[in-house]
């Protein structure tokens, strides 16, 4: 079973945004006035990580850290692992069932162009995400990866030909080393 779905097609082309420099407290009332689990981190026009719930809760809440003296990018996730919208929706549930995330920004030529979400896929295709998920704890993943763009896990460097080598998104330059 493969579903042969551009990512385009079901993925939120409106994802909110935040910057590196704003609050935790300043995030969590975009989320909550948005009923939204993310936000895209964006700085000089690209986005550069994603702060979550989890983020908020995990990195703050649980340190007793105070959220309006916090700042967004001591919190975020980085590098960002995003897709490209002509990938297929199988391959981005397989990325979100191996690196157990449930969003995935969509970035095209460095521009962050929508997000999506494990909803969105359920949506589409309910049975998707056991089926990746399985495939997943059962040791299968493969290079399915090629193409995606992103930030290379290995030298940080942006490139819209990642692929898995070694469990890390990497650039053609930092494959194989």
């Amino acid at each position: 079973m493969r579903a042969r779905v551009p990512i385009s097609e079901i993925m939120t082309s409106t994802p909110v945004t935040i910057t590196a420099e704003a609050t935790v407290a300043e995030a969590a009332k975009l989320m909550r006035e948005k009923n939204i689990g993310s936000l895209v981190v964006v700085e000089e026009g690209r986005p550069t990580g994603i702060v979550t719930e989890r983020d908020l809760v995990n990195k703050v809440a649980a340190s007793d850290l105070q959220p309006s003296k916090v700042r967004v990018r001591d919190i975020m996730t980085s590098p960002l692992v995003a897709v490209a919208p002509h990938a297929e929706v199988a391959d981005a549930a397989r990325l979100m069932s191996q690196r157990k995330i449930r969003r995935l920004p969509v970035v095209q030529e460095g521009k962050l162009v929508g997000i999506i979400t494990e909803n969105d896929i359920i949506r589409i295709w309910p049975t998707l995400i056991e089926v990746t998920r399985e495939y997943a704890r059962a040791g299968l993943e493969s290079e399915f990866a090629e193409g995606i763009e992103g930030h290379c896990e290995v030298c940080g460097i942006y490139s819209t030909n990642l692929m898995w080598d070694r469990n890390l998104l990497a650039c053609p330059e930092c494959r194989g080393g």
